[in-house]
């Protein structure tokens, strides 16, 4: 006797096991990718990129906070921006920011100089 037509559309106990762990890996593989990129959605905090320089050299982030000073001369444009945990310049080529307007700034991280124990770490903004 055949029973294929019988049992059609019923799903075996191993079989919904199987499925359910597909949906699952699927999820946690979405929600690795997601925080994967984290950089790009969270900013990072300046304090951070102050406390270990070395680890952002050269590393595109983000930032965000209130801008506290703007500067421009003929040759170099930069601003500071500042939030809850430190403040850092960022050197621009696009136009200059109004002090006080909040903003995410995206940027490579650099050190402008460094003369005995100071120095001063930057974020060359992306033009685009």
């Amino acid at each position: 006797m055949d029973y294929s037509k019988e049992y059609k559309g019923v799903v075996s106990t191993s079989m919904m096991k199987r499925i359910i762990s597909k949906k699952i890996g699927m999820r946690l593989v979405f929600l690795f990718l997601l925080f994967a990129g984290c950089d790009a959605l969270f900013p990072t905090s300046i304090g951070k990129i102050l406390e270990n320089p070395r680890d952002y050299a050269e590393k595109t982030v983000t930032i965000s906070g209130e801008v506290t000073e703007v500067f421009s001369l003929v040759v170099i444009k930069y601003f500071t921006v500042k939030d809850g945990t430190g403040e850092i310049v960022v050197i621009t080529e696009k136009p200059l920011p109004k002090a006080g307007t909040k903003m995410k700034v995206k940027g490579t991280v650099r050190e402008a100089f460094s003369l005995g124990d100071k120095s001063l770490v930057v974020i060359i903004e992306k033009s685009s």
